[in-house]
């Protein structure tokens, strides 16, 4: 059988459009200055209505999927909740970022990092389908690229906005910045798009298709078992510039998945081994985090 990343008894207290600390990540900047555009379009939208039961593919109740292997399997309603930001976006100011007429991304409820996005297809023809599945549409591939490669840049800004304060690298940016040296005249700073990861679960916990974008740092009190810390640092994470993979790529084999899950812990950023002790991991993770955030 195959694992997921998320247990139901982790959505178990979760609203219908949760909140998430992203809400102050995407607020006022730590710096205290002005928001900029970006700023203003990341920021929390005025307070969503609550959203009704839609349709008769509504995320309620329960429904029978199957997975990769064919296996049909029953999911329960959290599982499903991703249709009510495709169906009614605007029913989740709070939580939706951007919607097109092929996407809509939105913050993680449950974010796993400083910054972590979820991208979403609206096309019905590709959302019920098993991310593995539906990338081997060159076409529908092209297009989740393209779109993310959007989403990625809006993290990484994000991230730049929530850390550069802190950031060595970004300092000699920064004051040039605050003299108004123009902007095709600032010297380089920190790459934050190189912090920023793009892909999906081999064995997704939600119904719908969707695609982390996700900071590296993993520094979020959501982050509360193995397989949450696992499903993001193994090759049980498959980079959506991997897609398509091959019929005989190991990733495809869900023993190899769940092995993945229940490997023993390793820093992301270091390496140091920690074997089953994640009370120490996430500890160590504290110390990198405020390492990695003054690069």
């Amino acid at each position: 059988m195959a694992e997921a990343a998320e247990d139901p008894q982790d959505f178990a207290r979760a609203p219908t459009a949760p909140s998430s600390h992203l809400h102050e990540t995407f607020s006022e900047p730590q710096n205290g200055k002005k928001r900029n555009a970006f700023a203003e379009l990341m920021a929390p939208k005025s307070k969503a209505a609550k959203p009704e039961a839609s349709s008769s593919r509504s995320s309620a109740g329960h429904k029978r999927t199957k997975n990769p292997g064919g296996k049909t399997t029953t999911r329960s309603k959290w599982s499903g909740a991703l249709l009510e930001y495709i169906d009614h976006p605007d029913r989740f100011p709070q939580q939706v970022i951007r919607v097109t007429d092929k996407t809509v991304l939105i913050r993680d409820g449950f974010p796993k990092a400083t910054v972590h996005l979820l991208l979403i297809p609206r096309s019905p023809a590709h959302y019920d389908l098993h991310p593995l599945q539906a990338f081997q549409d060159k076409d529908f591939l092209a297009m989740m690229r393209d779109e993310a490669a959007s989403a990625a840049r809006l993290a990484a800004a994000e991230l730049q906005r929530h850390l550069s304060a802190f950031s060595v690298s970004s300092k000699a940016r920064n004051e040039a910045m605050d003299k108004g040296v123009p902007f095709d005249q600032l010297p380089q700073g920190r790459d934050y798009l190189s912090d920023i990861r793009i892909g999906v679960h081999a064995h997704p916990s939600m119904d719908h298709l969707h695609v982390h974008i996700i900071s590296r740092d993993m520094h979020s009190d959501k982050v509360k078992h193995r397989k949450h810390y696992n499903s993001f640092n193994t090759p049980f994470f498959i980079p959506l510039e991997d897609c398509p993979l091959a019929e005989d790529d190991e990733r495809r084999n869900t023993s190899f998945q769940n092995a993945n899950l229940a490997k023993e812990f390793v820093c992301w950023r270091c390496g140091q081994q920690f074997g089953n002790k994640f009370a120490e991991l996430k500890r160590h993770l504290e110390t990198e985090f405020e390492q990695w955030k003054i690069e």
